[in-house]
């Protein structure tokens, strides 16, 4: 995923939407695995605009790896602007033929850990922050990786990751990972102190 996100950054730093004058925190994504890269060689990234809003603009991004594999990654991206607070996107003209005039949403869907989850305290290090003192985007996905570990899912196979991110999470907070397995689907969240923070969903593809 940090792959991915650092496509992202280039091209919004080509474009002059990047740091330090715009900044970009990811409000929920979706990972599709159509085909595991499962085998060496190059890999490539394809990313552009699929959508805006007043506050926020979709990024797609798609993989495919020299000797097989594709993933395909839809995401919003709330735009802040250089006193990190909300911002309204104006001029955007870059990126209006790639958008095409879609709107896109920041509502959030996915619901929080059920009462039975699992629970295992996850630190957070100084390494995993980004430029604004939180939680890397990319880090998140490593955790949901640990935890699937433990989760009969066939992760060679096809498979929908989403991500939720409600909250940023800070160095120095107490955070646990509470992850359960029902209906063939795995769910993992991010909590501090009874508050879920981020929340991601995997679902295998028929």
């Amino acid at each position: 995923m940090r792959f991915l996100q650092d496509v992202a950054t280039d091209d919004v730093d080509e474009t002059g939407w990047g740091a330090p004058d715009h900044l970009w925190v990811v409000r929920h994504a979706r990972v599709d695995v159509l085909e595991p890269v499962l085998e060496g060689g190059d890999v490539v990234l394809l990313t552009w605009c699929s959508g805006t809003a007043s506050l926020a603009a979709g990024r797609r991004l798609s993989l495919a790896g020299e000797r097989g594999g594709r993933v395909e990654v839809d995401s919003v991206w709330v735009h802040l602007g250089a006193d990190s607070r909300p911002a309204r996107i104006e001029d955007f003209d870059v990126y209006a033929e790639a958008g095409a005039g879609r709107l896109v949403s920041t509502r959030l869907e996915l619901s929080g850990p059920p009462p039975e989850a699992e629970r295992i305290p996850w630190p957070v290090r100084a390494a995993d922050l980004d430029v604004m003192g939180h939680v890397n985007n990319a880090v998140y996905w490593q955790a949901v990786e640990q935890c699937l570990g433990t989760m009969p899912l066939d992760v060679r196979g096809s498979l929908r990751v989403r991500l939720d991110h409600r909250h940023p999470v800070d160095l120095g907070d107490d955070v646990e990972l509470a992850f359960a397995w029902a209906d063939g689907s795995s769910t993992v969240a991010f909590v501090v102190r009874g508050l879920v923070k981020a929340v991601a969903r995997v679902d295998e593809l028929g």
